[in-house]
Formats: C-alpha cells, sequence, structure tokens
C-alpha cells in the first residue's frame, strides 16, 4: 500500500503565496505613499498647473490664453497634472518596494549593479524632462508663435491638447537620456563590444533622426532638440562603457581583432 507525500507541494504552495502577499503588501506601500503625496499636492493642483504651462503661456502673444474645449477638462487637467507630479516624486519608494521584492533572489554582483543602475535611470529621466520643460518648450512654442504671427492666427491652445504633447515630449526625452544606461548595460553584460558600437555609430545617428521625425512635432527645430542629445548621449555611454567592459580571454581577444 503507498502513501503520498504532499509536503514537497505544499512547501511550494506556501512559498507561492508567502511571495503573492508580500507583493501585495509592497504595492500597498506603493500606492499609499503615492496617494499620500497627491493628496499632500491637490490643493496646489492649479498653481502646479500653471507652473507646468508657464513655457506656453510665456510664448503667446499679448492676450493670448490657453482655452478648455471640455466641460470637466479645468478640473481633470490640472488632476492629471497634480498625479504626474506626485508620481515622480514617489518613484523612489515606488522603485525601493520594487528593489527590496527582487532582491532576496539576486546575486551579490547582480545587487552591486542594480541599484546604480536604477539610480541613474531614475536620475536621467529627470534631467530628460528637465531639458524638455526648459530647453525645449521655450524653443518650439517662441518658434511656433512666431510663425502664426504672419498667417494672421491666434494661438489659443486647449490645456488637454497640451497635457497630450507635453506628456509625450516629456516621456520621448526622460527615454533618450537613458541612452547612456542601456549602453553600458549592453557592454557590461557582454551583448556587445565597444568596438561595435563605435562601427554602427552612423546607423545610430540616422536612427536618432529617423526617432526625432517620428516623436516630435514636425518641425527640423525640434527633432535637432532631440536628435542632437541622443547623438552625444550615445558617445557617453561608449566613454562610460570603457570602465565596465569585461576582459577578454586571449583567444577571444585574438579572434576579435579585424
Amino acid at each position: 500500500m503507498s502513501t503520498s507525500n504532499p509536503q514537497p507541494e505544499e512547501g511550494l504552495q506556501e512559498t507561492f503565496l508567502t511571495h503573492l502577499f508580500e507583493l501585495r503588501d509592497r504595492l500597498i506601500r506603493s500606492i499609499g505613499a503615492l496617494l499620500v503625496i497627491f493628496l499632500g499636492l491637490v490643493y496646489w493642483a492649479p498653481d502646479i498647473f500653471h507652473l507646468f504651462a508657464k513655457p506656453l503661456l510665456d510664448a503667446l502673444p499679448n492676450g493670448g490664453k490657453m482655452i478648455v474645449t471640455d466641460v470637466t477638462g479645468s478640473f481633470f487637467v490640472p488632476m492629471k497634472v497634480t498625479m504626474l507630479v506626485a508620481f515622480l516624486i514617489a518613484l523612489p519608494v515606488i522603485m525601493y518596494q520594487m528593489w527590496a521584492f527582487i532582491a532576496p533572489g539576486l546575486y551579490t554582483h547582480e545587487k552591486r549593479l542594480v541599484f546604480p543602475i536604477v539610480s541613474s535611470s531614475y536620475i536621467l529621466f529627470l534631467i530628460g524632462m528637465a531639458f524638455a520643460y526648459f530647453i525645449v518648450f521655450p524653443t518650439v512654442f517662441k518658434f511656433m508663435a512666431a510663425y502664426n504671427a504672419p498667417l494672421g492666427a491666434d494661438m489659443a491652445t486647449d490645456i488637454d491638447k497640451y497635457l497630450s504633447f507635453a506628456m509625450t515630449t516629456f516621456l520621448a526625452f526622460g527615454i533618450t537620456f537613458e541612452v547612456p544606461v542601456v549602453v553600458v548595460v549592453l557592454v557590461k553584460l557582454g551583448m556587445v563590444r565597444i568596438a561595435k558600437l563605435k562601427e554602427i555609430r552612423p546607423y545610430v545617428i540616422v536612427g536618432a533622426f529617423i526617432i526625432a521625425a517620428i516623436v516630435t512635432p514636425p518641425d527640423v527645430l525640434s527633432q535637432l532638440l532631440l536628435a542632437v542629445p541622443l547623438c552625444i548621449l550615445y558617445e557617453l555611454g561608449i566613454l562610460v562603457a570603457r570602465y565596465y567592459e569585461p576582459k577578454l580571454d586571449p583567444e577571444d581577444a585574438e579572434e576579435a581583432k579585424p
């Protein structure tokens, strides 16, 4: 008469449930941090939106203003902007909760690699957004306002359309400024050599201008403001990756020579 032994299955089930409960708790903490910051900022939502729209407002001609074409736009658009700001402020807490969840399953060398990658990604994303806000927005809006003047057209942008444009631009420049991190990670993991990155440089430049033409407004100025930093950041990534490139074995080094 055979007897079954359900202990291994029970152990696996308990481990799975333990991880599931931990994930739930960390999601609750992340969402809680986001809501607390949002509720702390919501009183100043109109002021936050005014600061958010300042590059466009400064570029409008005398008497120009933003408009609302949706009945609920004047309420929900500032709320969305405030939620975006709250998310950016809460992002270190959210990233820490993610880190604390996956850290027990990582090796020591992986832990040493993940923290600088995550922190530098966050900082570079913020720098990309700041570049868009302080450099790209004023330049593009002033150019468009000057272009509208000879046409006799009044520049009055709907706040919801402006939010959509700004979010797309922030995302494009935030991701663009992650290029050095991507290059360093690819080199560190041995997926590509620095010599290969230099070899494909012309294709990267062409690709940068293609990406800029897709994600930016259809004017040459804004495309240059994205493509040029993308190329510069690619070169910066190559420079930093020199310190992380794994050493090749003598036999592999001989094979890698042209």
